[in-house]
């Protein structure tokens, strides 16, 4: 027999309407932000949305994590607690997404954990110390490639998840401290002030300009979409969209898309197989491209490439259109195969490189009539961030999910037995009294088509089967009754059968990969610091947010700005013309570089006044 594995495509919910829309659309799992902690601070949601958003993932075996991954005090580590006890009691949520590792220190219920990609995951030293600490499912760095994630898969047994789709942080996650730095608000307390997406001006040690306000720490957008089967082969179970500051029309149309992708997967590969039960139709055909999006890059999956940054501007791009054919006074065209419509919104960048937006007002055979007429010259590419009649069909009800049935009908003694079985073998008999009336004409297609109405049910009825000896007459009235009664029953035992996992965390003391704990280990609480003295590491330093430390690096990236302009001394031919150390300047912040070629790294410095 064939050993399977499920793999799981997770998605964001900024709230719990947005999680509702992501499982209708194929989300095996969602993460939502707690009330409090999440390192998402402006999508926290009260523990009754959380729990309604459990009670409608789980009718389908979907999962609902919730991120509560920020660094906390020790204050709020006592609030984190009890806020822990109602996610799991009351939410009755799968598991928690964490960063500080106080939590483990703290009277939990026995609810999974899975460790943050903000405990910045790289190595496969530190994925086993979570794993033997009991961490129940893992988030990699994104910055890895598909070959490091499978040398780390070999070596572990406990779930990976990485991200596959969505906007990406220039630093590694966990490691960033230059919004702190700079603004007094935390990364890492959810609270990031975006200083990446700035427009800086690159100069040397002479003071000579390399390049005006260009965005050179802001990436493009992740998409792994091509990926996938080799990611999944590398040994990851957990598939991961970015964007839970999104909103609903991103998380459908991104989630829709990676779900057909995956299931093309499972029909050629059935030792895969999806996580969650039922299956997505949609009233639209999913495109990234005509979501948000700063252009696209795979980063790091299949090595370093130069074009991972979205240089000329932190904006959504969105969808490559076509050149401009003709320009006049009142309309312009474009040489394209797609339809455009009133009301979209095409964006080119002009003359200075800047982003540059057109509202059409009008479309009439090819020609495009815009609300004001930008100043265009022939040849400009064109750009869609806002196709009208896509975003129609997101804004209304644009996906159903059901779940396959079949019912069974069989005669007895005292009048009929009906059984109706779902996907997962859950199955309810139900008998009722009738009288058995014969027919003049043969009724099994009429009671077949009165029993597959399910409506809006959250089941579809893939077959009737009809066992009957002689042909007996059942008023519709009657069949739909039963029906009903069937589906209601069916529910009911779905409900009742999901069973949380779970999870008892206790205590470990295997030693942790470094035995010095600096800034870098994000401890903020007594608990955290205990935790790393358990397991044979001494905090030399607690968390930036908690004790500012001068002349170190706030940026740690496998971005390089020297290779992404040719100059790497390593891997390129070109050397640069400019004298090190270069720096990066916005109004009166000066940030200087410093880069370690022998790990490819690039490290981002303050420079104090």
């Amino acid at each position: 027999m064939l050993k399977t594995r499920k793999i799981e495509l997770l998605a964001p919910a900024k709230n719990a309407e947005i999680g509702i829309e992501a499982i209708k659309h194929g989300a095996d799992a969602v993460y939502i932000g707690a009330p409090l902690f999440s390192a998402r601070a402006a999508a926290g949601n009260t523990i009754e949305d959380i729990k309604r958003l459990c009670e409608y993932a789980h009718l389908f075996d979907a999962k609902v994590y919730v991120a509560l991954n920020t660094i906390l005090n020790d204050k709020e580590l006592i609030q984190a607690e009890k806020l822990i006890w109602d996610l799991y009691n009351i939410a009755r949520v799968d598991a928690l997404i964490i960063q500080d590792m106080g939590i483990l220190q703290l009277d939990l219920p026995p609810i999974p954990l899975h460790a943050s990609t903000q405990t910045d995951n790289r190595t496969a030293e530190k994925v086993k110390f979570f794993e033997n600490a009991g961490f129940s499912q893992i988030v990699l760095a994104r910055e890895l490639t598909i070959d490091e994630i499978s040398q780390i898969a070999t070596q572990v047994k406990t779930p990976l998840e990485v991200f596959v789709h969505g906007a990406l942080c220039v630093c590694y996650s966990g490691q960033c401290y230059l919004s702190q730095a700079l603004a007094g608000r935390s990364a890492n307390k959810g609270a990031c002030a975006q200083y990446c997406r700035l427009p800086y001006t690159l100069t040397d040690a002479g003071g000579e300009e390399i390049l005006s306000k260009k965005h050179l720490l802001s990436m493009k957008d992740l998409n792994l979409s091509d990926s996938l089967e080799e990611l999944i082969d590398a040994g990851v179970t957990s598939l991961k969209i970015e964007g839970r500051l999104k909103d609903a029309d991103y998380v459908k149309n991104a989630v829709a898309y990676y779900r057909k992708k995956l299931d093309a997967i499972f029909r050629k590969r059935p030792e895969y197989t999806r996580s969650s039960s039922g299956y997505s139709t949609y009233t639209f055909e999913p495109n990234p491209e005509k979501s948000f999006n700063r252009g696209f890059t795979d980063y790091f999956a299949h090595d370093r490439k130069k074009h991972i940054w979205s240089i000329d501007s932190p904006k959504s791009v969105g969808e490559p259109i076509g050149k401009v054919a003709e320009v006049t006074t009142r309309f312009f065209t474009i040489h394209t195969d797609k339809k455009l419509n009133n009301s979209d919104g095409l964006c080119f960048f002009n003359h200075k490189n800047e982003l540059e937006g057109i509202h059409i007002n009008r479309e009439e055979n090819g020609k495009l009539f815009p609300l004001n007429m930008p100043l265009l010259k022939k040849g400009t590419f064109i750009y869609r961030n806002y196709d009208h009649e896509f975003n129609k069909l997101l804004a209304k009800e644009s996906a159903t999910r059901k779940l396959a049935v079949t019912i069974d009908v069989h005669e007895v003694a005292s009048g009929f037995s009906l059984q109706i079985t779902d996907e997962n073998d859950n199955y309810v008999i139900l008998p009722f009294d009738h009288p058995k009336e014969p027919a003049q004409k043969d009724q099994r297609q009429n009671i077949r088509n009165n029993l597959s109405k399910t409506g809006n049910t959250i089941f579809e009825v893939k077959d009737v089967n009809i066992h009957f000896d002689k042909n007996w007459f059942i008023p519709a009235s009657v069949v739909s009754e039963w029906r009903r009664q069937l589906t209601d029953k069916l529910l009911s035992l779905r409900k009742i059968r999901y069973q949380q996992e779970r999870k008892l965390m206790t205590p470990t003391y295997h030693p942790f990969p470094q035995k010095e704990i600096t800034y870098l280990g994000n401890v903020m609480n007594e608990k955290s610091r205990e935790f790393y003295l358990q397991h044979e590491a001494h905090v030399l330093q607690p968390a930036f947010e908690k004790e500012s430390q001068r002349d170190v690096p706030l940026m740690f990236t496998r971005h390089c700005i020297k290779y992404s302009m040719g100059w790497c001394p390593k891997n390129q031919q070109t050397k640069s013309p400019y004298k090190e150390p270069f720096y990066l300047t916005y109004n009166n912040t000066r940030l200087r570089l410093d880069f370690d070629c022998k790990s490819c790294e690039m490290k981002v410095f303050h420079e104090n006044d």
